[in-house]
């Protein structure tokens, strides 16, 4: 049987993105083979190829879905239920940025030692890039959505709520990895944030 048409009868590209995923994992960016990516997976050679045209956009494409389930997973978490107040959906949010972490932990690890590569590696920081853009659009989406519920209007430009949101969550994810103990949750994050709002307004 040609081996293209097995890797589409087989569903071979969800496979081999959960293959690099738990490479990436165990091995990290530069140090994960190609036949490592076939042993995770249980695919063929031919298959990385085909589905994903070499191994590092294989790699590549696997960092960058994390990305989008995880904002995916903030979208659900803000429209499970009725809006509320702006704080509660802030609060919302940050419990699936901050509060997270310790359920997420080899991802994260992923997610921090991808950056060096992309350093080094153009393909890979385009993708990353990619992949915050992508985030910051989801997430302007978001609030005007939420903005639109509550009836209410954003008191800043969205797209640059939402970087420092990331930033915000990126932060306490490197201190976290590092000093678990140390790292405020979700709700001290939304009490420090609406406390230095109110002292610089």
């Amino acid at each position: 049987m040609d081996p293209v048409a097995s890797t589409e009868a087989g569903g071979y590209r969800e496979r081999l993105l959960a293959g690099a995923v738990s490479c990436l994992q165990d091995k990290g960016y530069a140090r994960t083979t190609a036949r490592d990516l076939v042993a995770a997976s249980g695919t063929n050679l031919a298959s990385i190829g085909y589905h994903f045209g070499g191994k590092d956009a294989l790699l590549n494409e696997a960092i960058a879905e994390f990305f989008e389930q995880w904002t995916e997973r903030v979208e659900r978490s803000l429209f499970r239920a009725e809006p509320g107040t702006p704080r509660e959906l802030l609060l919302r949010a940050l419990e699936q940025l901050v509060d997270v972490f310790g359920e997420m932990r080899p991802q994260l690890v992923l997610c921090v030692e991808s950056f060096p590569a992309a350093l080094r590696e153009p393909v890979l920081r385009a993708k990353l890039a990619e992949a915050y853009a992508k985030a910051r659009v989801a997430g302007t989406d978001m609030l005007s959505r939420a903005a639109g519920r509550l009836g209410a209007e954003l008191p800043v430009e969205p797209a640059a709520l939402v970087s420092v949101v990331i930033a915000i969550s990126d932060g306490l994810m490197l201190q976290w990895l590092l000093d678990p103990e140390a790292t405020p949750d979700a709700r001290q994050v939304v009490d420090v944030l609406a406390a230095l709002g109110a002292f610089v307004a």
